[in-house]
Order: C-alpha cells, then structure tokens, then sequence
C-alpha cells in the first residue's frame, strides 16, 4: 500500500466514526474481515459491521470518537484513538489502538487494545483506584 492508499484509509475510517454510518463502516471491510476486541463477547465478522455499528449507536449515543494519531508498515495501519461519553452521570474519557491488516484496502483483521477496567468501574459506580501508588 502507498502512503496515499494509507492516508485514505484512515480518513475514511474517522469519517465512518464521525458519520457513525454502517453503511459507511461496511465499505471499510472485507466481508471474510474479523474485528477482535475486549469490549464484545465475541469476535465480529465484517459483513456484521452495519449491526455492531447501530448496536453501538444506541447503546452509547452520546459516545464521540477522536483520530489521536496513526502509523503504518506495508499492510499494517494502527490507529490511536479516544472516545468521550458519559457513563453513570460521569465524563468517562477511553483511549485505545486498533491495529489492522488490510487486503487491496479492505480491512481483513483489526484487533482493538484498551483497557476495559475504567467502563467497569463506572458501570459499577465506583471510583477508579490505581493499582500501584507511587508515595515515594
């Protein structure tokens, strides 16, 4: 892939993000595509995207995502990244990467990294304790 190929990949990517558009998020991977993430019980296949994306829209409506930063190497993109939303009256803001392999521009795997402890202490209604402190 060229570095345009890349960059237009990435557009589209957050302008699918941005539209929150299944539509737009199907065009993005091949239907054989699997997306891995800690926040599903499953993998999700590509021809799926369209479901997860309304899935995603009502479960979390208020939920905005933010481009941080990307980086390439031959068919490998990854995407770092934040969402913003509120979580049991409380601003909860989540980073993470993807980390795709793409095919003739299609997504054939993407694998999402974040750290999930955040959302399920907020589910909770607890406060997020750090698991090491530093008093030195």
């Amino acid at each position: 892939m060229t570095e345009q190929d890349v960059q237009e990949f990435v557009t589209r990517f957050a302008a699918a993000w941005a539209s929150r558009d299944g539509e737009a998020f199907l065009a993005l991977w091949h239907p054989d595509g699997l997306l891995q993430s800690p926040l599903y019980d499953r993998p999700v296949q590509g021809k799926e995207f369209g479901r997860l994306t309304d899935f995603v829209r009502e479960a979390a409506p208020d939920l905005v995502w933010q481009l941080l930063d990307w980086t390439s190497r031959g068919d490998v993109v990854v995407i770092e990244w934040q969402t913003t939303r509120i979580v049991s009256g409380r601003r909860l803001d989540t980073r993470g990467v993807d980390k795709f392999r793409l095919r003739e521009g299609l997504i054939v795997e993407e694998r999402v990294y974040t750290d999930t402890a955040p959302l399920r202490v907020f589910r909770r209604g607890e406060a997020l304790e750090p698991l090491v402190r530093l008093e030195w």
